[in-house]
């Protein structure tokens, strides 16, 4: 805090002593062809103060230093460069102020290409913004100066490629070549360049000629597998395959290799073997098997497949690695996908008697149990994660709602008052807003309205674009049918900053509801239906109220009687099926 406050100052004693300056000068040095000697030294004084916060957490004071100097004397083409990057970096940065940057990112380099960082980041920014003529313009320039420096002659090859001057490229990486030696990197850019312009038997004599400098190389072997196989001729791609596994039989990259090539090919029995080869190999580390088996897994998920062969390979890498928690990590992460939380917990705990200090797999453990609905056993679980993370705020987000879904609304209350304890109301405004949002919910379920409306409005005067918050203030304001224009109005602005999410346009759709505007009702309940994958309970039946509100009975029943089937304890919603009428809530 302090660094900052130094920083700031700074920046106030310069504008102060420069101020009167630059106001007195203004209408003489924009746009004039000269710059007086007395702004130029001015100039000067200011960008090297600006490059003294460079490494500072102050990246506004900075950037207006920067601006400063450039408006004193726009001929210093290092503080033009300068205020053209942070121009380029600004949040939300227009077109305009891209072309600008641009520009005067432009103006130095031209004048100093030998200046290889500050060319380079031209270049890279030119490339970012698909001007890729103007960045081949400035590389080739650094080229001419560096010719044997290899960063820069790929730099060099790669803006050709971009603006598909392939031939151009090809050439680079020879003299590439000529002062560093043949390497598979450079090779297979060779042999890719080959390859685009359809030259397959160029790119193939490239492969081969790097290959017979060592055939015993198993890298190479693998990388002559992969190009054959790209160009569709399977056995020659699986006769480097065998080559590269007979000169390292124990080799686990060769059989995950060799997996991928009957996984392509389809044959699942195949895949399955090299998959186990790689698993029980010698030769992988735990991280590169569980990379595979993680990619194993993901295959299988997407296909549907037989939970059975996961479940085998996962007991082989438990039996190989049994006091490694990231196998059991992986396979508490494997069972939430498929929604077997019971056996998702059992795997983390696994994990947790092994490193009972990982903060993440507490925090997890709790995220599963959420999932599962075992809310006491996820509360137990975010507070042992913050016994080893105090500081992490998003466990108390998380505690907090949890007490709130138990109803034990005292103790939420707690929750949230030892968060906003421990926050700052206006360097953290957006959290302290979100806090003070979920305390007011609260508030509302304890029956204090009136209590929960002021910290409403206390969180939206600290940040007027929390739409979560305008989203539950609105809503419970149409419960209360109080006050229903300015829920219509923060119900609006949450739906415009996020049209597709379900929840606020069901809001705005209740909003209209409680206005008996049943056309609007209707329009937006169906939007809120239509963006989600899986309508809540209360989604549908507000789509029911709506329905009967506008004559269709028998649709409302139905609608319902689906909201039923998801929430079957709601008594409301027993009763408005039983009885085949509308009850308020």
């Amino acid at each position: 805090m302090k660094k900052f406050l130094s920083i700031t100052i700074l920046v106030l004693v310069v504008m102060a002593i420069m101020g009167p300056a630059m106001a007195k000068n203004s209408k003489s040095t924009v746009g004039a062809s000269a710059v007086s000697l007395q702004d130029k030294r001015k100039a000067d004084y200011i960008y090297l103060q600006a490059h003294a916060l460079k490494e500072s957490d102050s990246i506004a004071a900075y950037f207006d230093l920067i601006k400063y100097a450039h408006h004193l004397d726009s001929t210093n083409t290092a503080a033009a460069y300068y205020y053209g990057y942070l121009l380029l970096l600004k949040d939300n940065s227009s077109k305009e102020d891209m072309e600008r940057g641009l520009a005067l990112m432009k103006k130095h380099v031209d004048a100093h290409p030998e200046d290889y960082y500050e060319a380079s980041y031209y270049s890279d920014a030119c490339m970012t913004l698909g001007r890729y003529d103007m960045a081949l313009e400035v590389i080739e320039k650094l080229a001419e100066i560096n010719p044997t420096k290899t960063a820069v002659q790929m730099r060099l090859a790669a803006a050709y490629v971009r603006n598909d001057k392939f031939e151009e490229a090809l050439k680079v990486y020879e003299r590439i070549e000529e002062f560093e030696g043949e390497s598979i990197e450079t090779t297979a850019y060779k042999a890719a360049l080959y390859t685009e312009i359809g030259d397959t038997i160029g790119a193939i004599e490239q492969m081969r000629h790097l290959y017979s400098t060592a055939p015993a190389n198993v890298s190479y072997n693998l990388v002559m597998s992969e190009m054959f196989n790209q160009f569709g001729m399977p056995d020659s791609a699986i006769y480097y395959l065998d080559r590269a596994q007979e000169l390292e039989p124990n080799n686990g990259n060769v059989y995950f290799a060799k997996a991928q090539y009957y996984d392509a090919k389809g044959d699942s029995i195949n895949y399955d073997k090299e998959i186990y080869n790689a698993l029980v190999s010698p030769g992988l580390d735990v991280d590169t098997k569980l990379d595979v088996l993680t990619q194993y897994t993901s295959t299988q998920i997407m296909r549907n497949d037989s939970t059975d062969r996961v479940n085998n390979l996962f007991k082989v890498m438990i039996e190989q690695h049994p006091l490694e928690p990231k196998v059991h990590e992986l396979y508490s992460m494997y069972f939430s996908t498929i929604k077997d939380y019971k056996h998702a917990v059992e795997e983390l705990g696994y994990g947790l008697d092994l490193d009972p200090t990982n903060a993440q797999a507490w925090q997890r453990l709790m995220v599963v149990n959420v999932l599962d609905e075992n809310y006491p056993k996820a509360i137990e679980a975010a507070k042992k994660a913050l016994e080893y993370n105090p500081e992490n705020m998003d466990l108390y987000r998380y505690i907090a709602p949890l007490y709130y879904q138990m109803k034990e609304y005292d103790k939420a209350i707690a929750i949230y008052d030892d968060a906003l304890a421990l926050v700052d109301s206006v360097k953290d405004n957006e959290l302290y807003s979100d806090l003070l949002g979920g305390k007011g919910d609260v508030l509302v379920e304890m029956g204090d309205s009136i209590g929960a409306y002021k910290l409403y409005d206390h969180a939206l005067s600290i940040c007027p674009g929390n739409t979560s918050v305008m989203n539950n203030y609105a809503y419970f304001l149409s419960l209360s049918e109080k006050n229903l224009d300015k829920a219509e109005s923060m119900a609006a602005k949450a739906v415009n900053a996020n049209p597709n999410n379900a929840t606020f346009i069901d809001t705005y759709a209740w909003v209209y509801f409680k206005k008996k505007n049943y056309d609007m009702a209707l329009f937006y309940i169906k939007s809120a239906i239509n963006n989600s994958d899986e309508p809540s309970s209360d989604i549908i039946e507000h789509y029911g109220d709506i329905l009967y509100m506008t004559g269709d009975k028998d649709e409302a029943v139905k609608q319902w009687e689906k909201a039923l089937e998801l929430s079957p304890d709601s008594d409301i919603l027993k009763r408005k099926v039983e009885n085949k009428t509308y009850f308020e809530k």
